[in-house]
């Protein structure tokens, strides 16, 4: 009997938590920087976030 095992999802959803965290991370750090760097930087983090988040849940279905 050969047991198959698929773990690449497992992986890929393990990967996109590591890097959703980093994300947020990296945001909550916003404040230490000065405010055009932050007025630069929020909006991509919040997209960063938002595409791993839908890549996550297509990802879940």
């Amino acid at each position: 009997m050969e047991l198959s095992v698929n773990l690449e999802p497992v992986y890929q959803q393990h990967d996109l938590w590591m890097e959703i965290g980093r994300v947020e991370m990296a945001m909550e750090q916003l404040e230490r920087r000065n405010e055009r760097e932050r007025t630069t930087l929020r909006p991509r983090l919040e997209s960063r976030r938002h595409r791993l988040l839908e890549q996550l849940q297509q990802l879940s279905a």
